[in-house]
């Protein structure tokens, strides 16, 4: 197994803990509500959402993958963390073993946040996985982030 990790750093004008909680903690009903094309929805498959839940994410129709398990193995509301992985689903394809992610929120001087997200491809055996896919997830994340991000500006009462 070949563990590829790439870190990415976002910024916003939105409070780090404000942030937090669209990103973290409302995700799963927030994300299907304003970018249904992306995520239709989130279902717990056990768990209360804390360390160790389950939970299976339907893609929407503007995917190309249909769904993903994914798991939280940690979450730290004081310190704006979570890490959750992707265990299993079609988005892995046959080359990924599992995909790791740890996203910490933090505080800038202006009243803002950085968002910085560290992501580990594990694949399986010794695959590995081009510049261009992992440019494509980069985009993706940035893309969701910035729609929350605009989202909390037009709906400041979140």
């Amino acid at each position: 197994m070949v563990a590829i990790t790439y870190d990415m750093e976002i910024l916003s004008s939105i409070p780090a803990a404000k942030m937090f909680k669209a990103v973290v903690l409302d995700a799963d009903t927030l994300i299907p509500k304003i970018m249904p094309q992306a995520i239709k929805s989130v279902e717990i498959l056990e768990g209360d959402g804390g360390v160790g839940t389950v939970k299976i994410i339907h893609f929407g129709d503007g995917s190309q993958f249909k769904s993903v398990k994914h798991r939280v193995e940690a979450i730290d509301k004081e310190n704006l963390t979570h890490t959750y992985s992707i265990i299993e689903g079609d988005a892995l394809s046959d080359v990924i073993e599992s995909i790791t992610y740890h996203i910490k929120i933090v505080p800038t001087e202006d009243g803002g946040s950085i968002c910085k997200n560290r992501s580990i491809y594990n694949t399986k055996g010794d695959v590995e996985i081009s510049e261009e896919k992992i440019k494509e997830g980069k985009e993706k994340a940035m893309a969701m982030f910035k729609a929350i991000e605009a989202y909390l500006h037009a709906n400041p009462d979140c």
